[in-house]
């Protein structure tokens, strides 16, 4: 009887579609309010450090006199908390996930001298 159930279910898989997607060929599609990876604009950010106190699993670290914003992505668990109490509205959910890596991930982004741009200019 169990031979029966189971020649039922090989049938049954040879012929439906798979459950899973192929990955790297086939790329997800995700919708609109997806919560994915935190992006910031550095430029506008003034390291009030607002974001590294709400953050829940301390993903985030700000110094504010390097001007560097730091974020663990293997720590982050997306759940939005600082980019909704960040008061200049600089960090933002995006609409799709970190690629995927052997190792952790550590993004650290360093606001650009205003001295050294008017030099410049």
């Amino acid at each position: 009887m169990t031979i029966m159930k189971f020649t039922k279910s090989v049938i049954k898989n040879l012929f439906s579609k798979p459950a899973t997607r192929v990955y790297p060929q086939e790329k997800r599609i995700y919708p609109e309010r997806t919560r994915g990876h935190v992006d910031i604009d550095i430029d506008t950010c003034i390291f009030c450090g607002m974001c590294q106190r709400k953050c829940p699993t301390g993903a985030i670290q700000v110094d504010r006199n390097e001007k560097t914003w730091t974020i663990q992505r293997f720590s982050c668990i997306q759940c939005s908390s600082c980019a909704d109490n960040c008061p200049k509205k600089c960090l933002k959910m995006g609409n799709s996930y970190p690629e995927p890596s052997a190792s952790q991930t550590v993004d650290i982004y360093q606001k650009k001298e205003e001295t050294a741009l008017k030099a410049a200019e």
